[in-house]
């Protein structure tokens, strides 16, 4: 099956056309130029998305994979049976057909790619004109809001680096069906810079506060449907990056959750050596992009060859990632223990470990005393 033609063809195919073959409704473009929606086979609300750029799909629940895997997961066929529906049973062509038929994959991918690196450079300049509006991170609503996430005042002395205030930022959401964007909420937030390797900011994770809230976050609502939204939303290029927020140091060890909040429950309680503390904005980024087992959902091994997944810096000789004990643990565990095992593959003599929180709570959540954070 290797020396099939068809495999080089299917994996050349537009995976934004075949989505659109296979009829999958409810998706929509989002400003990092992928489509996200629910999934087809398990639904959902956005745990399914595809990129363009790389030809891939994941869903948070099913996993991944290129083109033909993707028809295997919708139509619910056997490999054999979904390359015969992309590119037909197999037969003998000429050489001109092949390479006609490789010309034309060639230029759908290179218009795929020049559209994907547009949609970054308009997000990461996005990214730039919001964390430009922000103020110092010192403001009493940040230090009100850590004091409600029950985090100690010291962390802010002085105020990381990486954090900054909005006084007032639009809540933007691009309504379904529709193709512009639209306000539905507006306040202070607190700005995150998501460096990447170069240490350049290329994207912003912002936080919208609401202190009359016990938790400090805003609760925002759909105004068409009453769902209750994230109040924490990233835009710019994220992959491969972190939050620094203790980015002036240089330690051999390096502590990561998921959120800032989480990372800073970690600084609160740490009592060993001097560690850097990162922020890895979201377990996918943490993660990079796994390799897929037969019969594993989950198989916790990087893709080496996902370029864009997070590193962390050569000096790190300790990388302890933070495992939320609030999300499916198996999945969970899976996508961390891919991103240390890829730490490790890369940095020899890096020893990764994970520090788990206790079932059903997140690290803020034992800091707080509480089982809902």
């Amino acid at each position: 099956m290797s020396d099939d033609p068809r495999l080089a063809e299917a994996r050349r195919m537009d995976i934004f056309k075949v989505a659109d073959d296979l009829q999958i409704e409810g998706l929509s473009a989002d400003r990092r130029g992928e489509k996200v929606g629910p999934c087809p086979a398990c639904g959902g609300t956005d745990r399914f998305s595809i990129d363009r750029k790389k030809g891939l799909f994941n869903c948070r629940h099913c996993g991944g994979g290129d083109v033909i895997r993707l028809v295997e997961l919708v139509r619910r066929v056997e490999f054999r049976a979904a390359l015969d529906w992309l590119c037909g049973p197999l037969r003998e062509i000429s050489e001109a057909e092949r390479q006609a038929r490789a010309e034309k994959a060639a230029k759908a991918k290179a218009e795929s790619e020049a559209a994907q690196a547009k949609y970054r450079a308009e997000a990461t300049a996005r990214a730039r004109r919001i964390w430009k509006q922000g103020l110092d991170a010192g403001d009493a609503v940040i230090r009100d809001y850590f004091a409600r996430r029950g985090l100690p005042e010291w962390l802010l002395e002085p105020p990381p680096a990486c954090l900054r205030f909005h006084p007032d930022l639009p809540y933007m959401i691009q309504p379904k069906g529709q193709r512009d964007y639209v306000q539905i909420h507006r306040g202070p937030a607190m700005l995150a810079a998501v460096q990447k390797p170069n240490r350049r900011a290329e994207a912003v994770h912002r936080t919208w506060i609401d202190l009359s809230q016990p938790n400090g976050k805003a609760l925002i609502a759909d105004p068409t449907t009453g769902e209750i939204l994230p109040s924490k939303k990233v835009e710019g290029s994220k992959r491969g990056g972190a939050i620094r927020l203790t980015g002036h140091l240089r330690s051999e060890i390096l502590i990561m959750g998921e959120g800032i909040e989480t990372t800073l429950s970690a600084k609160a309680a740490w009592d060993g050596p001097e560690a850097m503390f990162w922020a890895g904005v979201d377990l996918g980024n943490m993660s990079g992009r796994m390799l897929r087992v037969p019969g594993q959902r989950y198989s916790g091994l990087p893709d080496m060859e996902d370029d864009e997944a997070f590193i962390p810096p050569p000096e790190v000789r300790r990388l302890i990632f933070v495992m939320d004990g609030d999300s499916d643990p198996k999945m969970t565990e899976a996508r961390l223990q891919s991103g240390l095992r890829r730490a490790m593959a890369r940095w020899p003599g890096l020893k990764g470990q994970i520090a788990r929180a206790p079932k059903g709570m997140d690290l803020n959540d034992v800091l707080m005393g509480e089982g809902d954070g």
